[in-house]
């Protein structure tokens, strides 16, 4: 009995360990694709693109910079949404590379609401209220590319978020047929990078899966003219 018992252990152990090798091989093999494919087309916060350099868009003009939602407390942005916003200001600002902010976020609750907080921050920096458009139901980075494309009618973008984030964010936009380059947003050091490095490996093999069958969002809705003004998606 109890050879029977340690030989079901063995071969139990055996599976687990092939299962955990298997596993790891294919996550490896995911978060390569999704990096591979999405590494040509990412700047860095001091070479900023201009449209002119911007050879993977195949001389399009760029009609949105998407800002990612990251969290907000209170009325304020967290560090490392704020440093997004501060790259995108300054892509619109100095760098002038396109008309319109896509801000997108959550806002699935009455009283939290990313965008809003999103939006005001741009305000107070000198963006003006009729070029920034909000992404209320951009829940997930996947989500956010397909309400770009598919609610807002964006076909040419640049995509803000830290450069960890960035390979996922470019690889989900560009499969759902947004053209688009990406700039790293840069300032703050953070502690928690090496768990948001670890996260990132599961999100970018969940995110190529969602890529290739290309399951729609939570929220649709009617189509909104990201050439207007961004005042239509005030709530």
């Amino acid at each position: 009995m109890i050879l029977k018992i340690k030989d079901i252990l063995r071969k139990s152990f055996k599976i687990l360990v092939i299962a955990g090798v298997v596993t790891a091989l294919l996550l490896t093999v995911l978060n390569l694709t999704v990096v591979l494919s999405s590494d040509p087309y990412m700047y860095d916060k001091n070479s900023i693109c201009s449209s002119e350099d911007l050879s993977q868009l195949e001389g399009e003009d760029i009609e949105a910079i998407i800002v990612l939602g990251c969290g907000v407390i209170g009325d304020t942005p967290t560090a490392l949404l704020s440093d997004r916003l501060d790259a995108a200001i300054e892509l619109y600002t100095n760098a002038k590379v396109a008309p319109k902010i896509l801000m997108s976020g959550d806002h699935g609750r009455e009283n939290y609401n990313e965008v809003a907080v999103m939006r005001q921050y741009a305000i107070d920096r000198g963006v003006p209220s009729e070029d920034i458009f909000m992404d209320h139901a951009g829940f997930s980075t996947y989500e956010t590319m397909y309400r770009a494309k598919e609610i807002f009618g964006i076909d040419t973008a640049v995509i803000v978020t830290q450069e960890y984030h960035l390979y996922r964010a470019l690889y989900d936009a560009r499969s759902l047929g947004i053209k688009c380059c990406g700039v790293e947003a840069t300032g703050h050091v953070f502690t928690k990078q090496f768990y948001w490095d670890c996260r990132e490996i599961l999100a970018r093999s969940k995110d190529f899966f969602y890529s290739l069958f290309k399951p729609e969002p939570t929220y649709l809705g009617d189509t909104i003219d990201i050439a207007g003004s961004g005042e239509v998606t005030l709530d």
